[in-house]
């Protein structure tokens, strides 16, 4: 998502805000290529921990005690933190006089908070254990408010560290067009390559070895597994944000010097910025019919996505492999862990088309006549893809195996081609999110021009479109589950539903982008 530093440089040029946007006249020139790649690779760090949080986070909170149906409110921090924290840190960065930059201190706090979070929710059984937790019950109270505190202080920290980075490969970049385009392009590149590596790690069910210490008494292999893998994303994420923070450097920024090549503006008396909150509101006012409609396929589009981004692993080890993350029968659970990092190796495949598929938006969008038919053909296969996730289920329970173990009935995991479909769903569902990640940003862009609002302000009201939609799944998902029995179907099939509605509005609702955009504008968009 656009980090909302980069929307207020672009919102200053286009919506007439020249003298309230803080760098807006006086960006600096461009600099060399590997600074810009030195900055993006930050994108791979802050990615890892996103990837190790969709895939193991959900069935680490149920291991702790926290029901099934309620697991879903602790992912509102996400749309929350994106929603407040993002602009919140985006509009202080685009202000901060510190003699190390406006970006760089930011990235230097997110990086330090990340890496608290991560110890407070790996070590949030131990903590809890040490504070009265007992082992014998299943509900383990004081862990699961130190996961909570820990969790919501990893997403403020991830929103803190993502807009500032986006912001300072803007200002790497300066009023090239071609290497702003090099930079995102990068940056999404760099993300895959995060998220490859996190999956990859929450498949892989020996990191504990590495780290001996990590099992305890209070935290089982499954956790000993997730602390080391957080460990990687620490020691990551400080090798590469250290790297570029030491690199590249920040000219401070200073109000006076951007007052003083403003010829328009009296000494002394510049004029008070509008805050960001003041500006969104603005720009809700004056959209135009192009952006609503934007919006609406959006939302739709985002509510399709989020319950399986949020309970495909959980999905795999419950649904797909008959496992329980609770209960007396280790047996269970450990069907239920071997199903949750087969569904993280399927985020993993998932990535990978990701990111081959994002780099043939373009090609793909010619081949099918546009990008907004290209939009609406994915939101049909996102639709057929989650819909597959009832009939993947029913096959999984009708050729349900079992062997009998020194009298005891044991769980087998399940077919060769169960496994090799749920896989294969997984890695195709890449195509439609890689789309997800794309069109949507470069429509906003287009259609900032008759929108009524600039570019960047555009970016930021389709940031409302994603944020609201996840915090109403986040509420909703789980009560809506349990009222059909606790699993994750329901959430899959009305996420179906969504993404069907989503693909009929933006192949009859939605404007073609115009035939004539500008030249800068279709850059900034990526199609040209």
């Amino acid at each position: 998502m656009e980090s909302s530093e980069s929307k207020s440089v672009k919102a200053g040029k286009v919506s007439g805000f020249e003298n309230q946007q803080p760098g807006a006249a006086s960006l600096p020139r461009t600099s060399p290529l590997r600074k810009i790649i030195v900055v993006a690779a930050i994108a791979a760090g802050i990615q890892f921990g996103w990837a190790l949080q969709l895939s193991l986070l959900t069935p680490y909170v149920q291991l702790l005690g926290i029901p099934h149906k309620w697991a879903s409110l602790i992912w509102l921090c996400g749309p929350v933190s994106g929603m407040v924290v993002q602009p919140i840190v985006g509009y202080n960065s685009d202000r901060c006089t510190s003699r190390f930059g406006r970006r760089r201190p930011f990235i230097a706090a997110g990086a330090a908070l990340v890496a608290t979070a991560v110890v407070l929710i790996g070590f949030a059984a131990d903590i809890g254990h040490l504070f009265g937790d007992s082992l014998d019950r299943e509900m383990k109270p004081r862990a699961i408010i130190v996961f909570i505190i820990g969790f919501w202080i990893l997403d403020v920290a991830n929103n803190m560290l993502q807009g500032p980075c986006r912001a300072l490969l803007a200002d790497l970049s300066g009023n090239n067009q071609k290497k702003v385009r090099t930079a995102n392009a990068l940056f999404s590149f760099f993300m895959a390559v995060g998220n490859v590596l996190g999956f990859a790690a929450g498949s892989y069910s020996k990191l504990h070895k590495i780290f001996p210490f990590t099992t305890t008494k209070a935290c089982d292999i499954y956790c000993a597994n997730l602390k080391s893998c957080f460990f990687f994303s620490i020691l990551l994420l400080i090798f590469l944000t250290t790297i570029a923070l030491t690199y590249v450097h920040e000219q401070p920024w200073s109000p006076e010097k951007v007052n003083a090549g403003n010829e328009e503006e009296e000494a002394g008396e510049p004029t008070p910025p509008v805050p960001f909150f003041g500006e969104i509101v603005t720009a809700l006012k004056e959209l135009r019919k192009p952006m609503w409609v934007l919006l609406l396929v959006t939302c739709l589009n985002w509510i399709a996505w989020f319950p399986f981004l949020l309970f495909d692993t959980d999905w795999m080890g419950r649904e797909v492999y008959g496992g329980q993350s609770q209960g007396d029968n280790p047996g269970l659970k450990k069907a239920y862990n071997n199903g949750v990092r087969a569904g993280a190796l399927g985020l993993m495949l998932n990535s990978v088309v990701l990111g081959f598929t994002s780099l043939s938006v373009v090609v793909l969008a010619r081949r099918v006549g546009g990008v907004k038919r290209l939009w609406g053909i994915v939101n049909f296969l996102l639709a057929i893809c989650l819909a597959m996730t009832v009939l993947v289920t029913k096959l999984a329970e009708s050729h349900r195996r079992f062997a009998t173990v020194n009298g005891a009935e044991v769980l087998l995991p399940p077919s060769g081609g169960i496994k090799a479909g749920t896989l294969s769903l997984f890695a195709v569902l890449g195509i439609p999110l890689a789309i997800t990640y794309s069109i949507p940003f470069a429509l906003a862009s287009i259609f900032s021009s008759t929108s009524g609002a600039g570019q960047g302000l555009s970016l930021g009201v389709l940031n409302l479109a994603i944020v609201i939609p996840q915090m109403i799944v986040s509420l909703g998902a789980g009560p809506f589950d349990a009222i059909f029995g606790g699993g994750n179907l329901p959430a899959f099939v009305l996420g179906a539903v969504a993404a069907a509605a989503s693909g009929v509005f933006a192949l009859t609702m939605l404007p073609s982008p115009p035939p004539d955009v500008p030249a800068a504008k279709a850059a900034a968009a990526g199609f040209h």
